[in-house]
Parts: structure tokens; sequence; C-alpha cells
């Protein structure tokens, strides 16, 4: 691993279909000093192989993606890097996909509508602040 101990941030890897999500995610993301995005995967195959190559300390990934989907890439990584930190993205609130993700072993759930809602949420506040 590569956290902060060793003064690099945490190494991101984002891994979504949606190529204009993941680049805005991305943007935000690179906007916290602590946090680095080392590569981007737009299929559930291309996350594995990525997190093999470039050992990043966390995964973002969509649960909806070609190839091997995204609970399927949570269950591989989890199994293969157990220390690495696996959030998962789905693009509802579908309970049962959530579920499956947490069993598959990621350590936590964002709604992807709910990502932006924090972030506007967190600028209304500012504002008012």
């Amino acid at each position: 691993m590569h956290g902060l101990e060793d003064g690099a941030g945490i190494r991101v890897l984002l891994a979504d279909d949606d190529e204009g999500y993941a680049a805005s995610l991305q943007l935000l993301i690179e906007e916290q000093p602590e946090l680095t995005v080392v590569g981007v995967a737009h299929d559930g195959e291309e996350a594995i192989d990525l997190v093999d190559r470039l050992e990043p300390d966390a995964v973002v990934v969509d649960l909806d993606m070609p190839r091997v989907d995204g609970v399927a890439a949570v269950a591989h990584l989890r199994r293969e890097h157990p220390t690495l930190c696996l959030i998962a993205l789905p693009g509802d609130s579908d309970l049962e996909l959530h579920r499956a993700a947490t069993d598959a072993g990621a350590d936590g759930v964002l709604v992807k509508g709910e990502i932006v809602d924090a972030l506007f949420e967190r600028l209304i506040t500012a504002a008012h602040g």
C-alpha cells in the first residue's frame, strides 16, 4: 500500500464506463490534496488489470459496467487485494444491488446522485456560512 504513511497520499483508481462521469469524478477527487487518481478503467476487466498493475490504495467502482460487472469486480478485487479500499457506485438506490456489493466486499456504497447532492449541500452551506 502506498497510503499517507509514505507521504504520497491516497492513490485512487476509478472504474466507470460513463467517460463523462468518470472525468468529472476525477476532477472532484483531485481537488483534494491528499488524493490522486492513478488510473481510470471503463469496464470491470480493465479495472482488475489496472489494480494489478498500478497498485492503488482505493478503487471507486461503478456497479453497472460491461465485460465484468462491478459486483464481480469487487468480489475479485477483495479476494486478490484484501486491504484495498473498495467503494461501490451504483446508479440508483436498488437495495439488493447495494447488498450484493457489500456482500462481495465493498467497504462502502454511495449512489452516484447522492455524491452530487452532497456536493450541492456543501456548496450551499458554505455560501451561507
